[in-house]
């Protein structure tokens, strides 16, 4: 029997961004796939900048990166081609571009690939569980293949979760029996069908709403909604396929890779979480497919829960933290749920009242000061905010929803001390973070909690303000440097940042951190506390309490 800290049933997205993420945590990792070969078509076509940070925090970001359309425009329009609205956001608060468009089997190829990398995990592809047991010590997952032992089960195995099943938990919402024909299509050689199609479109047309989507490796997607009237076998058929895409383009310059009609589910699982098995993914959440973030959402849960497995397998938290997993994230995950039903229903109205306060409402949105940023820059998208119950500190005035415990830090470009610039996670590493604002936190924070985690430590400057023509510490007259674990201070390394340009400071401003302040960051860069001269034990203190150190 094979041992393991975690074992992952499914090797979706999900999965394999989880096992990434645990591998680089320190953690050997067993991945159990049903299926012997990937899927090898597309499902997942967009992921943000939020999500892209995630994956750069598992190594992987920049060759996945190379393989998408990136900062591509988004909008609602006509069937006649005049547009609703558009939103498109040059920023990039994250260090990514906010709109990527993928092909999920690129995607999933490189990751799996990339898995190679890391000797700690181990894939067993056709393999399928047959079952489980739990005791206070782990899980024995019983296989087609083998039996696996491990400390924790993680079911990141679909919207039909094998693990879900096996636990006995139903999930909440709706299942929609609204049907919609997905053709997935590859430009012939020495043709180019796609290029008067450059943007992310929803078509807002009653008869036939319509999503049309770019896609990298000249590809494109479109999404026809049937009538209730509409035979699927008729829309499953070639010569439907393109009769309707002949609206859009020429059928001879394109190959049909893929044709299938399909429903969408808007629904979300009771437990998350049941002693040491967890469910992540869409075997945790079904997200429908209008705003792009059903496989985004699983990158999101393989953030949150790989830090806290983690803490829990290399520090000794208490497993209890893992109750934080689905309090921080579904929240977020049923908001972007209700989001992407909300724009289906922009998209697919018929009513020809609807359809008019639509036209009108969108139409004054995008004339209004501060509206129309709210429209053009798609603001109404959930921001990464965690609700109050999460691991941190807690905010100041919460009602207010001021301060920002328990948000996620921008990430600006950074110049390090010896003058490379790069993105700052890459600077800071993948674990928890202790960062002084305009100052060294070495100096000011002595409490050993950061060092029982294997923080990080840096000092980050606004641009011009590194300190300058002064002496070394121990030269400046400090009484004893402070005792960590028997050693001195020196023994805690420093990463040494400036900021590129001043993008942070509206953020700074917001967390009240001035020079001196100490910004404590979890491993998913969320963060944890903001403490000024004199507040710094608060943090330390919380972080015992709330990891159970």
């Amino acid at each position: 029997m094979s041992s393991h800290d975690v074992c992952i049933v499914g090797l979706g997205p999900t999965g394999l961004t989880l096992a990434h993420l645990l591998a680089r945590r320190g953690l050997s990792v067993i991945a159990l796939e049903r299926d012997p070969e990937f899927y090898g078509m597309a499902r997942a076509v967009y992921t943000d900048d939020e999500c892209l940070r995630i994956l750069q925090n598992a190594g992987v970001a920049d060759e996945l990166h190379a393989q998408m359309n990136t900062g591509s425009v988004v909008q609602w329009r006509h069937a006649d081609g005049s547009v609703l609205a558009q939103f498109h956001n040059p920023d990039e608060p994250h260090g990514w571009p906010v709109s990527n468009f993928l092909y999920q089997p690129f995607f999933e190829g490189t990751l799996e690939a990339r898995l190679a990398d890391h000797p700690q995990v181990t894939v067993r592809r056709g393999c399928e569980v047959t079952g489980f047991t739990q005791d206070g010590d782990g899980v024995t997952v019983m296989t087609t293949g083998e039996t696996v032992r491990a400390s924790f089960l993680v079911g990141a195995d679909g919207g039909r979760s094998t693990i879900r099943r096996e636990l006995g938990i139903e999930m909440d919402g709706k299942a929609f029996p609204q049907r919609w024909l997905v053709i997935d299509l590859k430009a012939k050689d020495g043709t180019d069908p796609f290029r008067h199609l450059p943007y992310f479109d929803f078509v807002c047309d009653p008869d036939l709403p319509t999503v049309s989507c770019p896609q990298p490796d000249r590809r494109h997607r479109f999404e026809f909604m049937l009538k209730d009237s509409d035979a699927t076998e008729e829309f499953e058929a070639v010569e439907t396929a393109h009769r309707l895409m002949g609206r859009y383009l020429d059928g001879d310059q394109v190959e049909i890779a893929r044709q299938l009609v399909y429903t969408f589910n808007a629904l979300v699982a009771q437990r998350w979480r049941e002693g040491r098995v967890l469910l992540a993914g869409d075997a945790a959440h079904m997200t429908p497919q209008f705003i792009g973030q059903g496989m985004n959402a699983g990158i999101r849960d393989a953030d949150n829960l790989s830090w806290k497995l983690a803490t829990i397998v290399r520090h000794g938290a208490s497993a209890s933290i893992l109750d934080s997993y689905q309090a921080e994230r579904k929240p977020h995950a049923k908001a972007m749920i209700d989001l992407s039903v909300f724009n289906k229903d922009i998209v697919s109205t018929q009513s020809r009242a609807a359809i008019r306060a639509r036209d009108v409402g969108l139409g004054i949105g995008v004339k209004v000061p501060g509206l129309a940023s709210f429209i053009t820059e798609a603001k109404m998208k959930p921001k990464p905010r965690l609700k109050p119950g999460y691991l941190g500190l807690p905010r100041a005035l919460p009602r207010l929803k001021r301060g920002v415990e328990g948000s996620l830090m921008p990430q600006p470009r950074v110049r390090t001390y010896a003058g490379t610039c790069v993105r700052m996670d890459d600077a800071l590493g993948h674990g928890w973070v202790v960062l002084g604002i305009g100052c060294d936190p070495r100096e000011v924070v002595t409490d050993t909690a950061w060092d029982e985690l294997d923080a990080t430590w840096g000092a980050f400057y606004l641009p011009g303000t590194r300190p300058q023509g002064q002496p070394l510490i121990e030269e400046r007259g400090h009484h004893s440097l402070v005792e960590v674990r028997g050693t001195s201070l020196e023994t805690r390394e420093l990463v040494d940042l400036e900021g590129l340009d001043h993008a942070l400071v509206p953020w700074l401003r917001r967390a009240r951190a001035a020079t001196g302040h100490v910004i404590v960051l979890r491993p998913d860069k969320y963060v944890f506390s903001v403490t000024g001269p004199g507040q710094h034990p608060r943090a330390a203190d919380a972080a015992r309490e709330q990891l159970g150190l």
